[in-house]
């Protein structure tokens, strides 16, 4: 994800990093290439082939594009804030977790367990974080975990659900035991099943994509558009309408790359969310929690937080 402040005019103008121009620069010069095309051909035969269709019916287009593309967009940036509200519940439940471990089982002999538990939820993390960026989910999530819980992870259909399962069921051993009543039994579980909703979130935002034929509709519509366009403008703006072309397909073929980076919010993109940094957050937590050392939270190297 990009971090910076509101950029200057000069920065406007010539930023690249986190920019849509390097995906559709190509796409952009193509149509611009066209659009001189037919600039040329209308300014050496005016008279054979007139080229001037007249700007009416591309107004029309326009706007019924301009519609569909902010509702696309806006259906993808929801996609990518459910995914952040997602991962701060994830951080809201690591925190609440912590607490309540520390009041429920505050005597020493429970020291073990609340370790234990914590390194749990940061497993649980680890793995739903390599998950959602298609990584080793085991080797994620095994240097918080005993030898005994990792070695059978490679065996189950879900790395992050299987880490819940034996939280679960340790912290059940330790109700049974006595140790926890029902009800402080019940809280605990509550932040379990918090956590297992987060992960069914995030599956379902990475499972579900927008329907293909929406996409494919604005796609072609976007190229036909903007291959047409100069057929309008050439009688009236003559060489400066491979200028304007190169504008509205800047802004057409911008808007699709973002809402495809938007899509996909778990991705390695610029604008995509900072995983990295958020499970960094929930590591700070229950190092803290364990009384260990907090690592430093990531911070932005050329503007781009992880």
């Amino acid at each position: 994800m990009i971090v910076r402040s509101r950029p200057n005019l000069m920065a406007v103008l010539f930023t690249l990093q986190g920019s849509i121009l390097p995906r559709v620069a190509l796409k952009v010069s193509f149509i611009t290439a066209a659009a001189i095309g037919v600039v040329a051909v209308e300014r050496a035969w005016p008279h054979p082939f007139p080229m001037s269709a007249g700007i009416g019916p591309f107004t029309l287009v326009g706007l019924a594009l301009s519609i569909f593309l902010s509702f696309r967009n806006g259906a993808c940036y929801d996609r990518w804030w459910e995914a952040r509200k997602a991962w701060g519940t994830l951080i809201l439940e690591a925190r609440s977790f912590a607490r309540l471990l520390a009041a429920l089982l505050p005597e020493e002999r429970h020291d073990t367990l609340r370790s234990r538990t914590m390194k749990r939820v940061m497993a649980f993390a680890k793995a739903l974080h390599a998950q959602m960026r298609r990584e080793d989910e085991v080797a994620a999530a095994t240097p918080w975990l005993s030898e005994a819980e990792a070695a059978p992870l490679r065996d189950r259909p879900s790395v992050a659900d299987s880490v819940l399962v034996h939280l679960t069921a340790d912290l059940g051993r330790t109700q049974r035991a006595g140790d926890l009543t029902d009800i402080q039994f019940g809280l605990l579980e509550q932040k379990i099943a918090a956590l297992g909703q987060v992960q069914i979130v995030c599956e379902r935002i990475q499972s579900t994509p927008l329907p293909f034929a929406y996409t494919l509709l604005l796609y072609r519509t976007a190229w036909i558009y903007c291959l047409l366009l100069p057929f309008g403008l050439a009688g009236t703006l003559g060489w400066v309408t491979p200028l304007v072309t190169a504008l509205v397909a800047y802004t057409f073929f911008g808007l699709d790359a973002l809402g495809d980076e938007l899509e996909d919010p778990f991705g390695t993109e610029p604008n995509d969310l900072p995983l990295d940094a958020l499970v960094r957050v929930v590591e700070g937590i229950v190092l803290d929690a364990l009384g260990e050392p907090m690592p430093p939270p990531l911070a932005p190297e050329g503007f781009l937080l992880r």
